[in-house]
């Protein structure tokens, strides 16, 4: 299945065949691409170089991790998820190593190891679900998680499979046509809601 972006300007092919699909193979993921995935990650940019990113990765058949990942996902998740090879569990500390304070980028500095691992997973025509449907207070106590660590999201990784394998409603969701905002929309400059001057002729 093609769902490549229709992008308005010429942009890295990564970018342009990332989406996030429902429907996943039951092909395993080679272990040296998912160590590739993962060193993508770590060179993410963080505030203070704390680089606050602890990655848990169940591999399915592979140890406990996998179904303790999958067992904190809402249910709605492991309908669709349960064939995908690699469970992702993202987790970030909240303080700052150096002195203890807290730190204010934690989230935001995760959120970008999302992004590098699904460029970095892309080029190997891995896929990457993005899951915020977690309960992240199991999730949290399954894996004994640190109090000054938080558990916020899971990923589900692997290559691509049939949507005809899905139900229903979520076949119609996997088939469905890619959308985005318009650049006017979202990019201001002298005022808030006000397309910017660098979209002008």
């Amino acid at each position: 299945m093609n769902k490549d972006a229709q992008t308005d300007r010429a942009l890295l092919k990564e970018i342009k065949k990332r989406w996030s699909p429902r429907a996943f193979s039951s092909r395993s993921v080679d272990k040296n691409i998912l160590i590739d995935i993962i060193e993508a990650a770590r060179w993410s940019a963080s505030g203070y170089n704390e680089q606050p990113w602890r990655f848990i990765v169940g591999i399915k058949g592979k140890g406990a991790a996998w179904q303790k990942i999958y067992e904190a996902l809402m249910d709605m998740n492991q309908l669709w998820c349960r064939n995908a090879p690699v469970l992702l569990l993202m987790t970030a500390k909240k303080t700052f190593t150096h002195n203890g304070s807290p730190n204010p980028w934690y989230q935001y500095d995760l959120g970008q190891t999302a992004a590098y691992i699904s460029m970095q997973a892309m080029k190997n025509e891995i896929y990457v679900h993005q899951l915020g449907g977690l309960d992240t207070k199991k999730a949290q106590e399954s894996f004994n998680i640190p109090e000054d660590f938080e558990a916020l999201t899971a990923m589900a990784l692997g290559y691509l499979g049939n949507a005809d394998d899905l139900p229903q409603n979520l076949k119609e969701m996997e088939l469905r046509e890619r959308t985005r905002k318009g650049l006017e929309t979202i990019v201001y400059s002298e005022k808030w809601d006000e397309k910017s001057e660098l979209l002008f002729d």
